[in-house]
């Protein structure tokens, strides 16, 4: 008798029929390790079960791509030998629960994802979403997630370069906070993660275990509900210091030839990592479980196996090399054990006290575990829109919308990271994608997050391509080419047919995006049930949202383009239609169904998102590019929220210069001003030959006026609207005050 009752695997989150399955795979009944192991590998989190079918949808080789999904991170080749090696991964219910060391381990484990694999990391960024404002709660998110993120980040000596944050009620009660790292390698001393060699000695490095978040990966594969609280015990705390020495040590030993396999102990701690190293070599795995670090007191294997203690790594080494590995870990100030050695009998055998307390066969626990073709219903078409009133005053719109949650200057979070650090940073946050410098050559990646997830609540399709093309869209205005990309899927319960709906909709758009763009996505992570119970027993979930990060590639950093204005008496230019010409939402110029200012100014969430046009945006992005490579232009901006308007605020006040730009007598004068088509950028320039290669190219192109003074200008031609010039200085008032005013005293903290 083991003991395992039916409410002890319902603890485990594991259903009946998945029970079934586990005592099919082992000819018997588990003991509680053994419910503990299964029940942690056949989690949402680690086993993808809902999702793993459709994630099969999307592009993931090219000749760029040397390592796709599968491994800890995806790995680009960027030329001369070298790789990019980068993933973005979530941490929303830790955050949630507790902001600060949510947010900080977040960091921790997505950086120990790319260094196993023999990188040095050169850069984080993050995609953050949080509820209202003004909801009790918020503040104290918003303050312990920036804090942890830069708590941990500035101590471990990696720049924050770049991210996004958002705001909805929908993340009321789940916020989240999704977390990306870059790194650079050899492509001759990329490390992989398949354990081989019967006999070979399997070692643990880093921190000594703890209890600490015991159940992780099974919390992060349920909804909130009121005790979300008690929760706390399942949150890691992360030592910032110790994944520095982490990272030194392993890349120090990473030097030699002594490392066979390699593995981050992330979600699941020792059990995923011992059990994926396993796996993916086809051999067996033998642990000690006496011989494991720990760092409390009679602590068992199941709390071993289970615990999420931060900063800990599993390597397969080479026999007889164990004391040349150990010497190089003693140094570093790391702990340093050999657990374990690989066997050829495709088990995992734990003993314990000179007994054997886990005997299960990797195939069931691996690559058999439960993959689900849930229900699903696609989303409905939004109602196109009807009875939108033109703009009062356009000058007076574009002061609110630059004071707006979605919009406002994220200064107060970027200055509390440290986005210098190394040397490299080229393009610090604020503009369109940052950009670091590869160090000792003249080549530059260029880094960004994107997703707009109101465009993804009411057409997932639409707002899938839309996320994957202005990622696209962002590494190009800042003049790169773009290589890959990785994606973060945060999305609410898959067993609702709706959300799975969102789920598979947005897939569908990614997918077609990321062909049409030649940007495959070669890393990611899903995170589902992302919603908060109600007192009736329904589910309030997030808005869809698949968050994007992608890497492209400079030749020559020192050829990057900027937002900022640089001069006074340049030519404004917008590329890619529609311009400022604009007519009717149903035409598809001026659209203005799920724009910021539809929901600022008239606090309407409605209508379809923007159509994506890929050849379009595909035929836009490549004449931008090809235009800063020529040098032809002084600043470039892609047009996102709040259109044509808010681009040419933020890139005068990036440039101190003001601007004047002209509206032609448009039907609308908020959908040319606030429309938020896509595939379109706002370029300056003193070439006077710029709009005759856009028109030879077929490359819609249209003057908006000139940068100069010190107000933003909006004239009429024809009958219209009110218009005023808007200062710079009110607008910078407006557009910096939002982050300090909402944190109060927290603001003293950056």
């Amino acid at each position: 008798m083991t003991g395992i009752t039916p409410a002890i695997v319902a603890e485990h989150g594991l259903n009946p029929e998945e029970y079934a399955r586990v005592l099919h795979a082992l000819g018997r009944e588990p003991n509680l390790t053994e419910l503990g192991i299964f029940s942690v590998m056949w989690s949402e989190h680690c086993s993808y079960k809902s999702s793993r079918i459709h994630l099969k949808k999307l592009p993931t080789t090219g000749p760029q791509v040397i390592c796709g999904p599968g491994e800890n991170a995806g790995v680009v080749d960027i030329g001369d030998g070298q790789a990019a090696i980068f993933k973005m991964e979530s941490h929303n219910h830790p955050s949630y629960i507790e902001p600060y060391q949510g947010a900080a381990t977040g960091v921790g484990g997505i950086l120990r994802d790319v260094f196993t694999m023999g990188a040095r990391p050169v850069a984080n960024l993050n995609a953050l979403r949080f509820g209202r404002p003004d909801h009790p709660k918020m503040r104290h998110l918003i303050a312990g997630v920036v804090h942890g993120i830069g708590g941990y980040g500035n101590c471990v000596g990696v720049p924050t370069v770049g991210g996004e944050v958002n705001f909805h009620p929908a993340y009321d009660g789940n916020i989240l906070v999704n977390a990306m790292t870059v790194g650079i390698a050899d492509t001759d001393k990329i490390f992989y993660s398949a354990a081989s060699g019967v006999g070979n000695p399997i070692v643990y490095v880093g921190s000594k275990t703890g209890r600490d978040g015991i159940h992780g990966a099974t919390m992060a594969s349920a909804d909130f509900s009121e005790d979300s609280e008690e929760k706390r015990p399942t949150v890691q705390v992360g030592d910032p210091f110790t994944e520095k020495l982490l990272i030194e040590a392993c890349l120090e030993l990473m030097a030699t030839d002594v490392i066979v396999a390699i593995q981050d102990m992330g979600a699941a701690g020792l059990t995923s990592s011992s059990v994926e190293m396993a796996s993916k070599g086809g051999v067996g795995i033998e642990l000690d479980m006496d011989a494991v670090p720990c760092r409390e007191e009679g602590m068992t294997p199941y709390e071993m196996m289970l615990s999420e203690s931060q900063e800990r790594m599993l390597m397969v080494l080479k026999p007889g090399r164990e004391h040349e590995a150990e010497a190089i870990f003693t140094k570093w100030e790391l702990d340093f054990a050999v657990i374990g050695r690989v066997t050829d009998t495709g088990r995992m055998v734990l003993t314990w006290k000179g007994e054997t307390v886990c005997d299960i066969p990797l195939g069931p626990l691996a690559d058999e575990a439960p993959a689900y073709d849930r229900p699903w219903v696609p989303t409905p078409p939004a109602a196109p829109l009807s009875n939108v009133p033109d703009s009062a005053d356009i000058g007076a719109d574009l002061l609110r919308l630059m004071g707006s949650p979605d919009i406002a200057s994220r200064r107060w979070i970027w200055e509390q990271y440290d986005h210098m650090v190394g040397g490299d940073t080229v393009q610090r946050p604020g503009g369109d994608a940052a950009v670091v410098r590869i160090h000792g050559t003249d080549k530059g990646l260029a880094i960004t997050t994107d997703c707009t997830p109101r465009y993804c609540y009411a057409d997932p399709v639409e707002g899938g391509k839309q996320a994957i093309a202005e990622a696209w869209r962002n590494l190009t205005a800042v003049g790169a080419l773009p290589l890959a990309a990785t994606d973060c899927m945060n999305f609410g319960n898959p067993q609702r047919p709706e959300i799975m709906g969102q789920f598979v909709g947005c897939i569908e758009g990614m997918a077609e995006a990321c062909r049409a763009l030649d940007m495959p996505i070669v890393s990611g992570n899903v995170s589902l049930y992302n919603e908060t119970k109600n007192d009736d027993g329904t589910g309030s979930a997030i808005l869809p949202t698949p968050a994007i990060g992608a890497i492209g590639l400079l030749a020559d950093w020192r050829k990057s383009a900027t937002i900022a204005f640089k001069d006074e008496g340049e030519d404004i230019w917008i590329v890619g239609g529609p311009g400022v010409h604009a007519n009717t939402e149903s035409g598809g110029n001026g659209h203005l169904g799920q724009s910021l200012w539809l929901r600022e100014i008239h606090g309407r969430e409605e209508g379809p998102p923007p159509p994506v046009d890929l050849v379009a945006e595909r035929r836009n992005g490549e004449f931008v590019r090809a235009e800063i490579a020529r040098g032809a232009v002084t600043a470039v901006h892609d047009v996102s929220d709040g259109g044509i308007a808010v681009a040419i605020a933020e890139m005068a006040l990036a440039g101190r210069i003001g601007a004047t730009w002209v509206l032609d007598d448009p039907e609308s004068y908020a959908a040319a001003a606030f429309g938020e088509d896509q595939g379109r950028y706002i370029v300056t320039t003193t070439d006077p030959r710029f709009a005759d290669r856009a028109r030879k190219g077929g490359i819609p192109c249209q003057s908006l006026g000139r940068t100069g003074g010190n107000a933003i200008t909006c004239g009429m031609n024809g009958a219209g609207t009110r218009a005023r010039a808007v200062s710079l200085a009110d607008l910078r008032a407006a557009h910096e005050g939002f982050f300090p005013k909402l944190m109060g005293a927290d603001a003293a903290l950056a």
